[in-house]
């Protein structure tokens, strides 16, 4: 069966409330080390080989789904938190970035060819020598493929804002997910739960498209019994650092969902005695759009990459066949 980021559990049918409750509870065993980010802190890695390894992976990726790169990414990450030490070798990063996208592949189903992934020139792998790969990733990840990502929370996070027109729910699940695919390169928010991410990014993305409405998403998501008011605001101040662009193709989504004439003159209306969310206005979302990015810009320029040290084998032949 097809792994889908959002339905990580085994069974086919649709994900109910109680569910995804399960997923919470289990989904620090998908994430990184808890040193991880301490440790790039402290510069005992050296990030420019997640930097390759992840250029790689998007160079690997470019004609595919983004959320086969945001798996390999995952499994990227959760392989190097555990792995200690590693040279920086061109080709180990090479090798590492190929077998985590043959392995997301595989995982999503995704039609690949390893001769594809490597037609950028350089080393070329063998089969084996990439299976062997997989290997040592599936080991260190203890076989946990079906990640337990932020997508696998954002559906049940929406259904508690209660928002009933289509076109917005659409809309406010779009944008979240492009501020997802930017948390995860940002170091900051690396050590934060999946469910945080999701909730966070929806906080944000709701922030921008629905800002008069945006105070009862966050009451809704401080209530729910599996998010911490206190660490979810946290990582939200985090993320609004890291929040770029992105509000063109979400007015694009909502306007060729409904005519002009009701995006731009609706007026925000919440019923507090039916709980439910009918209209909202997103006519302040060019102004906003400017100030975040001229903020944004400002925080690029003072941002710098602390280094990391990672060691691997020298020697290619240690993953070779024998």
């Amino acid at each position: 069966m097809e792994f889908d980021l959002e339905n990580p559990l085994t069974i086919s049918h649709d994900i109910h409330s109680d569910s995804i409750t399960s997923l919470f509870p289990i989904e620090s065993d998908h994430m990184p080390s808890e040193n991880y980010f301490q440790t790039l802190q402290a510069g005992n890695f050296d990030i420019s080989v997640r930097r390759e390894a992840m250029a790689s992976i998007s160079q690997i990726c470019c004609n595919s789904d983004n959320l086969l790169s945001y798996l390999a990414v995952n499994y990227l990450d959760r392989f190097l938190s555990c792995q200690g030490k590693l040279q920086p070798k061109p080709w180990i990063i090479k090798l590492l970035a190929i077998s985590c996208v043959s392995l997301a592949a595989k995982m999503k189903k995704t039609d690949f060819s390893l001769l594809d992934f490597q037609s950028d020139g350089g080393i070329i792998f063998d089969t084996r020598t990439i299976e062997r790969m997989e290997f040592l990733i599936l080991g260190a990840l203890k076989w946990r493929m079906r990640s337990i990502t932020p997508f696998s929370f954002i559906p049940f996070f929406i259904s508690l804002f209660k928002l009933e027109d289509p076109p917005l729910k659409q809309a406010l699940k779009a944008r979240a997910t492009e501020i997802i695919f930017k948390a995860q390169n940002d170091m900051k928010l690396w050590v934060f739960k999946p469910s945080i991410i999701a909730a966070s990014a929806l906080l944000s993305a709701s922030h921008e498209l629905f800002p008069m409405q945006c105070p009862c998403f966050k009451k809704a998501l401080s209530n729910c019994s599996h998010v911490n008011k206190g660490t979810l605001l946290q990582c939200y101040n985090c993320m609004q650092d890291s929040v770029v662009d992105g509000y063109d193709s979400v007015l694009e989504v909502v306007s060729s969902s409904v005519t002009p004439a009701n995006v731009l003159d609706h007026t925000f209306s919440s019923s507090a005695e039916s709980g439910r969310t009918t209209v909202t206005s997103i006519t302040t979302l060019r102004v906003e759009r400017d100030i975040k990015k001229r903020k944004i810009s400002e925080y690029c320029k003072d941002h710098d990459h602390r280094a990391i040290q990672i060691n691997f084998s020298s020697d290619p032949a240690v993953l070779r066949p024998s």
